[in-house]
């Protein structure tokens, strides 16, 4: 019942549903990014595991909404959506803006009385490490140019004037939620943190993934692939096979 009350939420996706698995992975994509990103996920980890994920406003089919720029706003908004899917153990993974959304989110959940499974952080510093970034407020080339470095988005989409006008305006939105994020000191989570990173990625040391030792009471593991921001595309197979492995630890 609850599976079916919660999926006509515009927030929250369950592309492959897996009503057999004792465990449910809610995914928080990327700036930019939207629910859809996680099919590989969904793909791969059924039916062991149900995957879950968010589409922010003001993208897809919910393009007409306005987009949210501040992350603690977002992540109470994404909060409220969650009560028809804690049925069953619920573990969170965020890439980039998004591990810091599902962070945000886990603090939520535990100051309620629900304590996730785990925290996967992909591809983004520790909370409180933070970096003077304003990207956001380039012009619109400038902004396209640095999604383009650091590979986040299909080229052909950038080539395309009438997509591209489409899809900026939530790109700009998420880049200054992102960087106007500013970390406040709470107490530590009690679930296990895990961080991932690549190892040439240009928005994360190695030392600033490691950080999120400090934000858990709980067990930390650090895991380095081989790549970028988006090492996660390359190793998609490798990465659900390292939640598969993890979420079955617990």
């Amino acid at each position: 019942m609850a599976s079916r009350a919660a999926g006509s939420s515009t927030w929250v996706r369950c592309y492959q549903p897996a009503p057999e698995a004792a465990t449910r992975l809610l995914c928080f994509p990327h700036a930019g990014g939207s629910a859809s990103y996680f099919l590989p996920f969904a793909r791969d980890l059924a039916p062991h595991v149900e995957v879950l994920a968010v589409q922010y406003p003001g993208r897809q089919d919910r393009r007409s909404e306005p987009c949210v720029d501040d992350l603690r706003t977002l992540a109470d908004l994404t909060t409220e959506q969650l009560r028809p899917w804690l049925d069953r153990p619920l573990a969170l993974f965020g890439h980039s803006m998004g591990a810091t959304l599902a962070y945000e989110v886990a603090n939520r959940l535990e100051r309620s009385g629900t304590r996730p499974v785990a925290l996967i952080a992909s591809g983004r510093r520790a909370p409180s490490r933070h970096r003077a970034e304003n990207i956001h407020l380039l012009d619109d080339q400038g902004l396209i140019a640095d999604v383009r470095r650091l590979s986040g988005t299909d080229n052909q989409i950038l080539d395309d004037e009438e997509v591209l006008r489409m899809v900026l305006p939530s790109i700009r939105s998420d880049y200054k939620a992102a960087e106007t994020y500013r970390y406040r000191p709470e107490p530590k989570l009690h679930c296990s943190v895990v961080a991932m990173t690549g190892d040439h990625d240009p928005q994360v040391s190695i030392e600033e993934a490691g950080a999120w030792s400090e934000h858990t009471a709980g067990t930390f593991e650090l895991r380095v692939f081989p790549g970028g921001h988006f090492f996660i595309n390359r190793h998609s197979s490798q990465v659900t096979a390292e939640i598969r492995a993890r979420l079955a630890r617990s």
